[in-house]
């Protein structure tokens, strides 16, 4: 049994965790030196996942990540909730057994975080196939006078937790006032705030045997067992979404510690912050989110990583939606589209058509930025392959890329610090890939084998950056030609007769391809090899 209370022998190395509930960024420090637990609140699976699901999964996938790269071995847990109210609800509508939707969209979610390049959890436990704990969990919380029965449901005694609402910085007195409108009411409830941790069965719902009668767990004890089976009493990092905080991971901690004790369960609480659109929460119960799917229709995963990424995970993110008319092309703003009409042609498109023409400005600019990151690697990979034996091998240590990188990361997992210190390596690196003479050719070997060396650690930490850059620059462009319905055909054709009429040295011929090209919106790019076209 893990014990509260880490010593400061097992501090990690000098790693900065902002903790909501200490309000403040605390130092890293270990229950197992070495050892690191990590539990993340994973999907009530009812639905695809949306992007906002999709950060709530990338913070902890790079946390983790980094850890392992700072030589932690760590433990990564994260959840399906497959018994829930939404669930059941889901499984009337369509006509199909709870059990039957749950497998389906978990299923489902799983297929969305393997193409985001999610790692697999190490145990990902499901509620129920875990009933058994949590019966025991709710059994000794009643043992304790901490919970009790009614009707066949069990409920947490709030009351007699005295340190409720400290994660959330809300006092049960002042939770109370607003019992009317926030807090379900219950006759069978000792107080408004008393939450359930068993729910007796109704008809046509599954249910499991109890000694409180048949029926089902209630959704915050669900963590608590889970935690406890696979990370022990006490471990060492909780992650979930800002949304969590209270009620959620608020009950959490009332069981947890009402059944372990005072100082037990979670060490440090990592929230992340949400997904904006249009100024508001992107959720399904206000209908203003995209599915996974739908951005990766259009985008390619590493670019939704990396746009994710670029802010600090605690930080809201803005996700920026354009829309343009399906008939004329034109952009419509958001009361052109609440009103369903073209302000340009008049057209009025319904909200599937408008969906289907979205686009995303700022997975655009960080597509663009990754073209620019794998365009360096692929130059600085064919240097060093053109140079052979002669190329020097990577350093054993960190270069100073790499440090500065995980300098940020320490420092509460900053990612968008992180990725802004490799601007300036980039900028370095292409001088030296298109520098001539005056420069030595040893030391910049050297320069561009270092860069290599630390952005493949950079790509292991972020999950981004790892492709065969050749290979992910091909599917951009062609990606980007399908959307444009541009025919390549016809762009190998012209492409062909431009390499024909430069090799007959016909440049008024070659340079009227080339303006043909660029009304494409095209680019010809000439070298040693011959030429080749991208997007201008």
């Amino acid at each position: 049994m893990s014990q509260a209370g880490p010593s400061a022998s097992n501090a990690s190395p000098l790693i900065q965790v902002f903790d909501t509930l200490a309000s403040a960024k605390r130092e890293l420090v270990l229950q197992e030196s070495g050892r690191c637990g990590v539990y993340c609140c994973g999907p009530t699976v009812y639905d695809l996942s949306h992007v906002g699901n999709a950060r709530a999964a990338l913070v902890p996938d790079v946390i983790v990540r980094f850890l392992r790269q700072q030589g932690l071995q760590v433990k990564y847990v994260r959840n399906i909730t497959d018994i829930d109210d939404k669930i059941i609800a889901r499984g009337q509508a369509d006509g199909v057994p709870a059990a039957e939707v749950a497998a389906r969209f978990a299923d489902e979610y799983h297929r969305d975080m393997a193409a985001l390049g999610m790692l697999e959890p190490d145990v990902e436990p499901r509620v129920s196939g875990h009933l058994e704990p949590i019966i025991a969990l709710i059994t000794t919380l009643v043992g304790r006078g901490l919970a009790y029965a009614a009707q066949g449901d069990v409920y947490y005694r709030v009351a007699a937790f005295a340190d409720y609402g400290k994660l959330g910085k809300r006092k049960p007195e002042e939770l109370l006032e607003g019992a009317g409108s926030r807090v379900e009411v219950d006759t069978r409830k000792e107080s408004p705030l008393d939450f359930a941790l068993w729910k007796a069965a109704k008809p046509g719902e599954p249910a499991w045997d109890s000694p409180w009668g048949p029926g089902r767990p209630g959704w915050h004890i669900e963590c608590s067992a889970m935690c406890g089976a696979h990370l022990g009493e006490t471990f060492d990092i909780h992650c979930g979404g800002r949304d969590l905080i209270f009620p959620h991971h608020e009950n959490e901690i009332a069981q947890s510690q009402g059944a372990f004790g005072p100082g037990t369960f979670a060490q440090y609480w990592v929230h992340n912050g949400f997904i904006d659109f249009a100024g508001e929460k992107m959720s399904k119960s206000l209908g203003n989110f995209f599915t996974t799917r739908e951005v990766l229709a259009l985008h390619d995963a590493e670019t939704v990583r990396y746009f994710l990424l670029t802010v600090h995970y605690r930080s809201g993110l803005n996700f920026d939606v354009r829309v343009d008319c399906p008939e004329c092309g034109a952009a419509m703003g958001r009361e052109a589209q609440d009103q369903g009409v073209c302000p340009a042609c008049g057209a009025t498109p319904g909200p599937e058509a408008l969906r289907t023409r979205v686009r995303f400005p700022g997975l655009e600019e960080a597509e663009d930025r990754l073209a620019y990151v794998y365009t360096t690697l692929a130059g600085a990979r064919k240097l060093l392959a053109e140079a052979g034996a002669a190329s020097p091998a990577p350093a054993t240590s960190p270069g100073a890329l790499l440090q500065a990188f995980c300098e940020h990361m320490r420092n509460d997992f900053n990612t968008g610090g992180a990725l802004g210190t490799l601007s300036r390596p980039l900028a370095d690196i292409n001088g030296l890939l298109s520098a001539g003479k005056g420069v030595d050719k040893a030391a910049r070997l050297a320069a561009v084998a270092a860069f290599v060396a630390d952005m493949e650690q950079v790509a292991a930490i972020l999950g981004c950056f790892g492709a065969e850059p050749g290979v992910w620059l091909r599917r951009r462009r062609d990606r980007r030609a399908a959307q444009m319905r541009l025919d390549l055909a016809r762009v190998e054709e012209l492409l062909t007769a431009r390499r024909e009429a430069r090799a007959a040295k016909d440049w008024g011929r070659a340079d009227a391809i080339r303006d043909e090209m660029s009304a494409l919106g095209l680019t010809v790019n000439d070298g040693p090899e011959g030429s080749t076209w991208d997007f201008a």
